[in-house]
C-alpha cells in the first residue's frame, strides 16, 4: 500500500510538472519570421543580356538579424549607395519588425523615358504585432525626372505609368504592400516594372529597391515562462506536500 501511495504521488507530481512545464515551452508556437533586403533586379534591357542580381544585404529573423552594404552598381540599371537592413523578433511579446533603407538611388534603366531620376533616401518598414500588421515607406528627396518630386510618403500600392512616345514602358509603383498567402506583408518601397521587348521598348523585368517582409506575430510568451512559472510551482508544492503529509501520517498510524 505504502509504495501505491508513493507511486500515485509521483505521478500526480509528474503531472503538474509536465503541465507547467508545457505552458513555459516556446515552441509552443511557431514564431514570427520577417525579412528585408536592399536591391534586387530581374531585368532583360533591349540590346542587352539578362541581369538577375541580389538580393543585396539581406537579413533575416533568422539570422543575419542585421546586413549593409557600402554600394550597388549595375550598370545601366541602377546605382545605389549604403545600404541597411534588419530583421528582428521580440520574445516576450511575438512581435516583428523589418527595414530596408538604401541611399543614394540612381535608376539609369528609366533614362530613355524621364532623363535623370534620383532619390537619396528610400527606405521600406513592416511591423507585425498581435493587433496585425502594417507597413510603409518613406521617400527622401525623390525626382522621377520628367515626372518631378513625389510624395515622402507615398499611398500605399501607388502607381506611376512611364510612356516613352505613345508606348507605355513601365509602370512605378511606390510604397507597394502585397498581402501574402501565409497572413504576412511585403513592402516594397519602389518597384519599377518593364513592360516588354517591343522595338521601342526599355526591356522587360523588375527592379525592386528597398523591400521588407513580416508577420504574422508569433504569439507572445505564455505567462508561464515568467510569474506564471513561480504560479505553477507553487501548484506542484501544494500538491506534492499532502500526497507527502498523507504517506507519513499512514506510515506512523501503522508503527
Amino acid at each position: 500500500m505504502k509504495s501505491s501511495l508513493v507511486r500515485r504521488g509521483g505521478l500526480l507530481a509528474a503531472v503538474v510538472a509536465s503541465v507547467v512545464l508545457a505552458g513555459a515551452a516556446p515552441a509552443s508556437a511557431a514564431p514570427g519570421d520577417g525579412s528585408a533586403y536592399g536591391v534586387k533586379a530581374d531585368v532583360k534591357l533591349l540590346g542587352q543580356d539578362a541581369v538577375k542580381a541580389g538580393p543585396f544585404a539581406a537579413a533575416n529573423t533568422a539570422g543575419p538579424t542585421s546586413n549593409s552594404l557600402a554600394k550597388v552598381d549595375l550598370t545601366g540599371i541602377l546605382t545605389a549607395g549604403a545600404i541597411n537592413t534588419e530583421a528582428k523578433r521580440d520574445e516576450n511579446s511575438g512581435a516583428v519588425t523589418a527595414k530596408a533603407s538604401t541611399a543614394d538611388v540612381g535608376l539609369p534603366l528609366l533614362k530613355a523615358a524621364l532623363g535623370n531620376v534620383g532619390i537619396k533616401l528610400v527606405e521600406a518598414v513592416c511591423t507585425a504585432t498581435q493587433k496585425g500588421v502594417e507597413g510603409s515607406t518613406k521617400l527622401v528627396g525623390a525626382n522621377l525626372g520628367s515626372v518631378g518630386a513625389v510624395d515622402a510618403t507615398p499611398a500605399a500600392n501607388t502607381q506611376i505609368k512611364v510612356g516613352l512616345g505613345a508606348l507605355n514602358v513601365a509602370t512605378i509603383i511606390l510604397n507597394e504592400q502585397v498581402k501574402n498567402s501565409d497572413g504576412s506583408l511585403t513592402v516594397n518601397a519602389v518597384h519599377v516594372k518593364l513592360l516588354g521587348e517591343g522595338l521601342k521598348a526599355l526591356g522587360s523585368g523588375d527592379v525592386i529597391v528597398s523591400s521588407a517582409t513580416c508577420g504574422p506575430a508569433a504569439p507572445p510568451m505564455p505567462l508561464a515562462s515568467g510569474a506564471g512559472l513561480w504560479i505553477g510551482l507553487g501548484l506542484l508544492g501544494a500538491v506534492a506536500v499532502p500526497v507527502g503529509t498523507r504517506i507519513s501520517r499512514r506510515r506512523s498510524a501503522r508503527a
